[in-house]
């Protein structure tokens, strides 16, 4: 009976020996799935940091190189300036000079205008603190001119639909 005992003893002790193993197991399993989720944390967050800064370098060069086409344009403009320049060395003619002027100013008009440029009209109309900055203000003609511009003395621009530069104007009070 001894013996019986000894052998349930050591019976026992190999399952309560496989059931520690079969505990361990599980925890193992636990730790090789937190290093799995860990290493994939870790490649994902690098993959994101790497994202992150490519794209903020790729928009640092679109910002520095916004302005490319625009200046691209105008490049002709300036090409005309000089001829301009060097032919009117000579030129004694005044309406010859006033209509390169006007070819010149149509000409960077237009090329401001196709890139999203557009003046603002402002005499007569209503002040509006949103498009136009008074400069000073004058006694109104009559009733009906009152808090209207009376004169531009610099035009406002739009760029698309954004207020580029407000005209500074002269208001009847």
């Amino acid at each position: 009976m001894a013996e019986e005992k000894i052998q349930e003893v050591e019976i026992k002790n190999e399952e309560a020996e496989k059931q520690g193993e079969a505990q361990e197991s599980p925890q193992e399993d636990l730790n090789q799935k937190i290093s799995e989720l860990n290493d994939k944390y870790l490649r994902l967050y690098s993959e994101f940091e790497n994202f992150r800064r490519r794209t903020a370098k790729e928009k640092l060069e679109i910002i520095g190189n916004a302005n490319e086409k625009l200046l691209n344009d105008l490049l002709p403009v300036i090409d005309d300036f000089e001829r301009a320049l060097e032919s009117n060395k000579n030129v004694e003619d005044v309406q010859v000079l006033k209509q390169g002027f006007e070819l010149l100013h149509n000409k960077m008009f237009n090329i401001l205008s196709s890139n999203g440029l557009k003046p603002m009209e402002a005499k007569g109309e209503e002040f509006d603190v949103d498009l136009h900055e008074a400069v000073t203000k004058i006694p109104s003609p009559n009733k009906k001119d009152k808090g209207t511009v009376y004169d531009v003395l610099e035009k406002g621009y739009y760029l698309n639909s954004k207020v580029l530069r407000f005209a500074k104007v002269v208001v009847a009070e």
